[in-house]
């Protein structure tokens, strides 16, 4: 019986908090949008800048593939 009510003490805890998640999930997604683009294209940046450093390596015959 007592595994009955706190079963029942958790569905009445938990659903609110779930109905809530939810709800606000996309605003929070939306919010944490212009994030991921400023990482995006800090990403981007990195990667030129490294392309550009590797770039004598590899005219100078070393590859990726190469060991």
């Amino acid at each position: 019986m007592l595994k009955f009510l706190l079963w029942l003490l958790l569905f009445v805890v938990c659903w609110p908090l779930a109905v809530l998640a939810l709800l606000l999930w996309p605003i929070v997604w939306l919010l944490v949008l212009p994030f991921r683009l400023v990482g995006i294209a800090v990403n981007g940046v990195f990667d030129l800048l490294r392309a550009l450093l590797l770039l004598p390596a590899r005219v100078l015959g070393g590859g990726p593939g190469r060991a």
